[in-house]
């Protein structure tokens, strides 16, 4: 008797039947050329689909399929060789429309002298944000992606996991309608894996359309409603996990523990309609990701501490939309995996006790002192001819010996 196991299965979400459409792909193609206008290598080849709002949406492929040409075809980044490409109804180069897209690239190419606050802060500028809402949005960002405790640190002395945490939140500050993550996982804890894939799930909900485009396919089934697998640059499949994953051929019963006398009776009963060699049963499973959950869950419990990044808090309340504080505690997307006590407020830098000082010696050490006046001959006094002489002679011998006309 087959046996359910317990692993997470993907969501499954009711889009709208007659969505918006935000991405439209007819006929792309993309051919790149050499020095002498050879063609070289076709990338994308003679691509067609479709992404409505709301949806979030795979981009598969192993490495050199097309995958990475297709998101830079989609930001405008390259101009296509041949086909049409829409995104809300305008061409990938209308500059309306960037301003409607965040975008994390496979890479973060952030400046590295920056500090998290004001990374967030340059990028919020961009986007002609006002001051005030840029701090505020800069503030949810951090907390949400868990980066909250090392504003002040250079991105340059992040770890890869960490980049990829700011990187997340700098594509988030405008509030984008189209969020496009390329291996947005990489890098990342499983903690912040779960984070990540929470996240989008969110901006799902929220109307906000994603495309994704990841290597791990445990993240894409997880998350994605349709996904495209490429190879060759040419589309090889395309649909949604259920119409692609499902074995119709194929029944999976799930049942508690029974009992001897009871599983000989349902085994019994199956054999009559099956060869025996085709019934199987096994206990379930859970997959390694909960597993290593909740064993840090269990280590949150006895108070263990780190250094590293945090596990985020609630999605940043712009991006929730409407009254953030009436949303439901489910919406806590990014929230911690266990309730911890609340510690005491420790200080930041800028934040810390300052020591009492002592005034007076404060002043005696910054008072200036009072140039002494210089010494003044008498009213009287003349200098004489052989005076000078002989002062002349004393400098002539600190200077080496040089007479006066050697001066």
């Amino acid at each position: 008797m087959p046996v359910a196991e317990t692993n997470p299965q993907p969501v499954i979400r009711n889009l709208p039947a007659n969505g918006e459409v935000v991405v439209s792909v007819r006929g792309l193609t993309k051919v790149f050329k050499d020095f002498w206008n050879r063609p070289k290598a076709r990338a994308v080849d003679n691509v067609d689909f479709d992404v409505k709002r709301g949806e979030v949406f795979g981009l598969l492929g192993p490495n050199g399929s097309g995958k990475s040409t297709t998101v830079k075809l989609l930001l405008g980044l390259l101009n296509p060789t041949k086909g049409h490409i829409e995104v809300f109804g305008h061409s990938p180069r209308h500059v309306q429309t960037k301003a409607r897209i965040g975008y994390l690239p496979e890479e973060s190419y952030l400046y590295r002298y920056l500090n998290s606050r004001e990374t967030l802060d340059f990028f919020g500028n961009l986007f002609h944000l006002d001051k005030g809402e840029r701090n505020d949005r800069a503030e949810q960002l951090l907390e949400m992606v868990g980066l909250n405790q090392t504003r002040m640190r250079a991105v340059g002395e992040f770890s890869k996991g960490m980049q990829r945490r700011i990187g997340l939140a700098q594509a988030l500050i405008n509030d984008p309608d189209l969020v496009i993550l390329d291996e947005p996982t990489s890098g990342l804890d499983p903690i912040g894996c779960r984070e990540i894939k929470d996240l989008i799930l969110a901006l799902a909900r929220r109307g906000k359309t994603v495309i994704l485009s990841s290597h791990l396919l445990s993240d894409v089934e997880d998350v994605c409603d349709r996904v495209v697998i490429y190879y060759g640059g040419k589309v090889q499949a395309l649909g949604t996990l259920k119409e692609l994953l499902a074995t119709p051929d194929t029944l999976r019963i799930t049942t508690p523990v029974l009992s001897r006398e009871t599983m000989a009776r349902v085994l019994d009963v199956i054999r009559q309609d099956v060869d025996a060699d085709k019934v199987r049963v096994d206990n379930p499973t859970q997959n390694l990701e909960s597993y290593f959950l909740d064993v840090v869950a269990k280590a949150k419990q006895a108070a263990a501490e780190t250094s590293g990044a945090q596990s985020g808090a609630r999605v940043a309340a712009y991006l929730r939309g409407g009254d953030a504080e009436a949303k439901p505690a489910a919406e806590r997307v990014l929230e911690r995996l266990t309730v911890t006590q609340v510690a005491p407020a420790v200080a930041m830098p800028d934040e810390a006790v300052k020591p009492a000082i002592d005034e007076k010696k404060l002043e005696a050490m910054t008072k200036v002192a009072e140039p002494s006046p210089a010494p003044s001959l008498p009213a009287t006094a003349e200098a004489k001819p052989e005076d000078l002489s002989k002062a002349d002679e004393k400098l002539a011998a600190l200077l080496g010996g040089k007479n006066k006309s050697g001066l």
